[in-house]
């Protein structure tokens, strides 16, 4: 990634919020690195270097900034083929899929060789895929010292490191100074009490339509498992894995629009998988989003709603579950058919919520069911027998529906589907995996948004059109449904 020094130091100097998590400057007088917004001193422009990641500055030698901290830097999405793959691979390590760094086997999930991804990796964030996992580990160790009272211990694993030792270890290489030494200090400094629930503060880049945002996952809550209450968006998620053992508990995401950040609380039971939560939920409620960009490529079209946000999914077996179920009817219609399918076949558990009772079903579960144990619900034969043929699938592994998925490769696997057209495949790959650039075809809605006939020729105008969009099309479809004023 290539970095103008100048205009680098000239959005520093300005603490531009759009360039946050887009670069780090090392100041070689302090040996320290931070985010472009840091209210410390400006340092002199010969004094600072411009890194792409904050594994690059640490492999520079810099230590991260006790003031801005660096690993509250939002991220931002790659828009070209490598650094999207590049992106891919770094979502896995944040999601603590890839702690051990099988490197071949991650890019064997990607579809590239392992040489390939070294490379690509190297050009996007600067530094190998060992160095930015060690560099993620350590920061996320930084984040659970300062801001919660978990037990050195349970930092330790939760950030993904195999031994209290060998963080230690880390921590002192890379930074001179002992874990213990974050722990004091954030006592000291009133770190709140994090007995029953963590707490974490996740930036994004404004604007940020939260209501928008917040609205459409009411309007499609299923009840027991999420809610919309009090401003803030609750539910019960899963999380080590979804086998009959996977851990289920309850989240919460509220929104600080003072400090252009929202609030991640969960369970201190799911304490070992906080990187993986962090990682889900930066990416449900598009907290890497640059509103400026999407913005200047999609024109007119956002020009009265530029923080518009792309929702996505907690799980990617539960959204493909409630595509089909929601397959040529109201989302009304949906949310009701999704209600009885969880009653009939979710995991009772208690909350410290009385509305979140239950947990979705486990595709292992939904894969041993038959069409009539499905369609006694009132849910189509056909649509039950793609849910089977779905949970079949994501339950053997032939089937990934997680950020870590290449968009194009699952919208092929869900086609082969029977029962998974065009349409369905692309909302699903728009929601469950994050894809900016779904265009989902045969989209009355759009077409009619877009005053073309619901034809194949119309589609072809549409096609063309929407070129112009890319690579935001997820985008530009949210706005032509929300200029319709009502919800798709």
């Amino acid at each position: 990634m290539y970095l103008d020094t100048t205009a680098c130091y000239q959005a520093m100097k300005a603490h531009d919020t759009r360039f946050d998590g887009r670069f780090f400057v090392g100041v070689s007088s302090t040996h320290i690195y931070c985010r472009p917004i840091c209210r410390v001193r400006l340092p002199q422009q010969k004094n600072c270097t411009f890194h792409p990641s904050a594994a690059a500055a640490e492999a520079a030698g810099f230590r991260p900034c006790l003031r801005c901290r660096p690993e509250l830097a939002p991220g931002f999405a790659a828009t070209e083929a490598s650094a999207k793959l590049a992106r891919i691979a770094a979502r896995m390590i944040e999601d603590g899929v890839a702690n051990d760094l099988d490197l071949p086997l991650v890019a064997q999930k990607i579809g590239v060789t392992d040489r390939h991804l070294r490379r690509i990796f190297s050009e996007e964030f600067g530094v190998s895929p060992v160095q930015f996992a060690q560099t993620h580990r350590l920061l996320l160790a930084k984040r659970l010292l300062t801001d919660t009272a978990l037990p050195v211990a349970e930092v330790a694993f939760a950030s993904g490191f195999s031994s209290v030792r060998r963080m230690n270890t880390l921590f002192a290489e890379r930074y001179g100074f002992s874990p213990t030494r974050l722990r004091k200090e954030g006592k000291e400094n009133d770190a709140p009490d994090q007995t029953d629930a963590l707490t974490f503060v996740l930036p994004y880049r404004p604007p940020y339509d939260w209501q928008r945002l917040l609205a459409f996952f009411e309007m499609r809550a299923i009840p027991g498992v999420e809610s919309v209450a009090e401003r803030a968006y609750r539910r019960v998620i899963r999380v080590d894995g979804a086998t009959s053992s996977a851990k289920a508990d309850w989240l919460e995401v509220s929104h600080l629009s003072k400090r252009n950040a929202l609030q991640l609380r969960f369970s201190s039971k799911l304490a070992s998988s906080t990187q993986s939560l962090l990682s889900r939920t930066k990416q449900v409620f598009d907290v890497a989003a640059d509103p400026q960009e999407i913005a200047l490529a999609l024109g007119d079209l956002a020009a009265d709603a530029h923080g518009l946000r792309l929702p996505g999914a907690f799980d990617g077996f539960e959204l493909a579950m409630r595509a089909i179920l929601g397959q040529q009817v109201t989302v009304k219609a949906a949310r009701t058919l999704a209600t009885r399918f969880v009653d009939a076949f979710g995991e009772p558990l208690s909350t410290p919520f009385a509305e979140l009772t239950r947990a979705f079903p486990l595709a292992a579960k939904v894969a041993q069911l038959t069409r009539d144990d499905i369609a006694r619900l009132g849910i189509v034969g056909a649509r039950a027998e793609a849910m089977i043929a779905i949970a079949q699938a994501v339950d053997s592994k032939a089937l990934v529906l997680n950020g870590g998925a290449e968009p194009m490769q699952a919208i092929a696997l869900l086609r082969a589907i029977k029962g998974i057209g065009p349409w369905t495949a692309h909302y699903i790959a728009m929601r469950a995996l994050a894809w900016p650039d779904a265009w989902p075809p045969q989209d009355v809605a759009l077409l009619n948004a877009m005053q073309l006939p619901n034809t194949a020729k119309g589609q072809r105008e549409a096609d063309v059109i929407a070129e112009a969009w890319r690579p935001w099309r997820s985008y530009a479809v949210l706005h032509t449904w929300r200029k319709l004023e009502k919800p798709t």
